[in-house]
């Protein structure tokens, strides 16, 4: 069994997500000063959790919220980032730039209601869950490869391993249960893997996670809530699972879906 933890988090806030005008892909907005106060939250918030692997899109946004979360990190300041353009926000085609009331008048005009609505030039969802299936399944082979290289990943953090440093911040107990603990003989996390994205294409992600994988989720969490857009730097965690038989599917298991907990105290803007 090799099993590895998947923690998302959304972009911080820019001036176009407070104005709800559509960025995507071709809109490279930097984040604004709230945005840089919600990066360095939930880095304070994810400071004490050793990570081996992070991602991040090669947007201006996410590149700054990543930066944000390891500049506060007491392990991983110092790792190299690997920016991934299968991390990219979906693509809105003529709509980017353009207000949200725009995008939707444009799927009204059609007959159609967003998100299932895909501007000209831009992307269908079935095209942004293709995206994070190939970003997934490569993820997967990256960690199934290296874990047997390795016997654990975990060497080296003194006193730590990489389920502690993650059960301290996140509802592991009650959502998760044993089957997170490696002390019932289940086997421990050979990895930790920090994704910096966007809105849409998590949804996305998530969407797939469910239907494809058919990601079981915590007691707390309806399948309606999968449908929501991430606040801006909201974290979800999941447990992923490869039995022996690793030509199969993993399974999923989803610890969190869009905590906020880090904003706490902070003024949102809406």
């Amino acid at each position: 069994m090799t099993r590895f933890a998947l923690t998302v988090v959304r972009h911080g806030e820019t001036r176009f997500n407070k104005e709800k005008i559509i960025q995507g892909q071709g809109v490279d907005e930097p984040l604004s000063e709230t945005g840089f106060k919600q990066a360095a939250a939930a880095g304070l918030f994810l400071n004490n959790v050793k990570f081996t692997h992070v991602f991040s899109s090669d947007l201006t946004r996410t590149k700054q919220t990543m930066h944000g979360i390891l500049e506060k990190s007491m392990f991983c300041k110092d790792m190299t980032v690997k920016y991934d353009s299968r991390l990219r926000e979906r693509k809105y085609g003529v709509a980017e730039g353009r207000a949200l009331a725009e995008l939707r008048a444009l799927a009204k005009a059609a007959g159609e209601e967003v998100p299932t609505f895909t501007p000209p030039g831009g992307e269908t969802l079935d095209q942004v869950k293709m995206r994070g299936k190939d970003f997934f399944e490569f993820l997967c082979q990256l960690i199934l490869k290296e874990a047997d290289q390795k016997e654990q990943f975990s060497q080296g953090v003194p006193g730590r391993s990489l389920e502690t440093s993650l059960a301290e911040i996140f509802p592991l107990g009650r959502n998760c249960g044993s089957e997170f603990n490696s002390h019932d003989g289940t086997a421990g996390l050979v990895a930790s893997v920090l994704v910096v994205s966007h809105g849409a294409y998590m949804r996305s992600l998530f969407s797939y996670f469910l239907t494809d994988l058919k990601c079981s989720l915590p007691a707390t969490l309806s399948k309606s809530e999968l449908m929501l857009v991430s606040p801006n730097t909201g974290m979800s965690l999941f447990i992923i699972n490869f039995e022996e038989g690793r030509e199969v599917k993993p399974t999923v298991q989803c610890i969190c879906m869009n905590l906020k907990d880090h904003l706490n105290g902070m003024t949102e803007t809406r």
